[in-house]
């Protein structure tokens, strides 16, 4: 089953190990990536590509395995996140940059503690 909206459209992330979507949704412009075959640490290196490049009125959509509990410290000061898993060894996490929020996030900090 693919979870790529038809209107996607494939673009181009600096960095990034696995494809990126771009799309509209609601209104909202969403980037979406799947890392839920690929072995660490491409999931944080995905993440956090996608997330330097995120800007404030959009968001991006991880798919893994399992929700980045080693990401998820290293971004709480400037993104929030929910997760949701939507099938057996697939959770969907949702980031969305915080409104006011200090710019501290290391993205070539791509070690994983979680």
């Amino acid at each position: 089953m693919s979870y790529i909206p038809e209107n996607a459209e494939q673009i181009e992330v600096n960095g990034a190990t696995v494809p990126f979507y771009k799309y509209d949704e609601n209104g909202t412009t969403v980037l979406q990536f799947d890392t839920s075959k690929s072995g660490h640490p491409e999931p944080m290196v995905n993440a956090m590509c996608g997330l330097k490049v995120l800007s404030s009125n959009e968001k991006l959509i991880m798919l893994n395995s399992k929700p980045p509990m080693g990401l998820f410290p290293k971004v709480e000061n400037e993104f929030n996140f929910e997760h949701d898993e939507i099938a057996p060894g697939l959770t969907k996490v949702v980031f969305t940059p915080k409104t006011s929020s200090d710019a501290n996030t290391d993205f070539n900090d791509t070690h994983c503690n979680g």
